[in-house]
Order: structure tokens, then sequence, then C-alpha cells
């Protein structure tokens, strides 16, 4: 199946470079110039990536990336003319999954956005192969733990979790692999990506997070419990 991707950009001259070299991969692509245009888009294709300009008419990328995530999974690439940390930081937290700053290359574009559409196809694969796509409300449910995959949400005793990007990702791996010893090495390989630069004690920083947020006592741990010499199995 063709993948699907829509570039969110109001400069026509970049919109069509991008759109040009995209086609050329073999994506199916579709350009909107506004934020809420690329709401309505994203809505109606379900695209597997959006590559998102954060400087846009009628909503910012941020709000349109900030909307987005509480409707939808998919990936989200991050565009600004300003290498600004702020920026990237704020994208980061609104739900963006990478960001890249113009002027760019081509070349680092392409292997950007094929390693975001390489991981969803990851994820889409242990899903099958767990057959959590095919549950009807597509909720996976822990006790008082729910995690709605639709809306890319995390509820904890019926209260919606503030979740970065990379803690719900994290969380729907240990789901998907419930009662397995992960490696902190597969772990940092099918979540980050085998392209990722770092070392597994990014795992360990994650993981601390996410058990502040959905452990009833994250010093003693029962959901994401340690593996001694071998990494985290999660409990559920």
């Amino acid at each position: 199946m063709t993948e699907s991707i829509l570039i969110v950009e109001d400069e026509i001259s970049l919109q069509e470079t991008l759109a040009y070299n995209l086609k050329k991969e073999g994506y199916a692509v579709e350009t909107v110039g506004d934020g809420r245009s690329a709401l309505e888009a994203a809505r109606r294709l379900k695209p597997d990536l959006i590559v998102l300009d954060i400087m846009l008419p009628e909503m910012d990328g941020f709000e349109v990336a900030r909307i987005l995530r509480r409707e939808m999974s998919t990936a989200i690439l991050m565009l600004t003319a300003r290498d600004d940390e702020i920026d990237r930081v704020v994208g980061l937290e609104v739900g963006a999954d990478d960001y890249l700053t113009k002027p760019f290359s081509m070349r680092e574009l392409m292997a950007r956005v094929k390693s975001q559409l390489r991981r969803t196809r990851i994820l889409r694969e242990e899903m099958g192969k767990s057959g959590f796509a095919e549950m009807k409300h597509e909720t996976l449910k822990f006790d008082n733990l729910v995690v709605n995959l639709t809306r890319r949400e995390v509820i904890l005793n019926e209260s919606p979790l503030q979740l970065k990007p990379k803690e719900y990702e994290l969380l729907l791996f240990f789901a998907e692999h419930r009662r397995q010893m992960l490696s902190r090495e597969f772990i940092l390989e099918r979540v980050w990506g085998w392209d990722y630069i770092g070392d597994s004690r990014t795992v360990d920083v994650h993981v601390r997070w996410l058990r502040q947020k959905i452990e009833t006592d994250a010093a003693n741990p029962i959901r994401i419990v340690t593996v001694r010499g071998g990494g985290y199995r999660f409990e559920g």
C-alpha cells in the first residue's frame, strides 16, 4: 500500500519542491497552506505522516499538532525557519515526533521522512501481531489504566494523563509486549529507531518519567518492573 504524506507549508515554492521530491519517492502526497486546512485534510486523509510548518496563517503549527494529537497518532515532522531551542521543545511537547530547521537539504528531509514512516510500519506490525488493531474500540485496559489508540490518550483513574510523545510510544510498546522481558537495547531500537544517536540510558530516563505518571508508588513499581541484568517487564 502506498504511504500517504500531508504537507502543510504556506511557502508555495517549498511546498511544491517537497511535494515533487516526495512523489518521486513513490508517496501519495497532498498539500495545504494554512492551519485550518491542515486539520480538515488530516481528518479526511488520515495520512501516514504530516510534514508541518510552524509559521502558518489561520492557525500555527503548534496548535495544529496539539489538536491532532488528541484525535490521531499520525507521525508529525515539524518544520521551522528559526533555530530556536524553545521552538524545538514546544514542538515536541505538543506532540511532534521529529523536528527539522530550515534551511535543510532534501536528503536530510528524506532521511527523516523514511525514519518516521519506518517506525510507523513497525508499530502497526507489532499491533497487528498482538491483535490490538482489531480491537472494537481500539483501547487497551489494564485495571484503572486505559490506553486509547485512536485518540492517542492515556487515562488513569478516569483522568487523562499528560504524556510526552515518547512516553506514550514507550507505554504502548510495553503494552504490546505485556509480561515479556525487554532489554534496553531492544526497546531503544523499536521505540527510538535503529538510527537513533544515543544510548540505553535514554530508556531508563523515560521509564522513570513514565513510572512517575502511571505507578501508585514510582519508587516501588508494580506495572513496569525492572528485570535485574535484563531490562524491563510490563505487568499491566
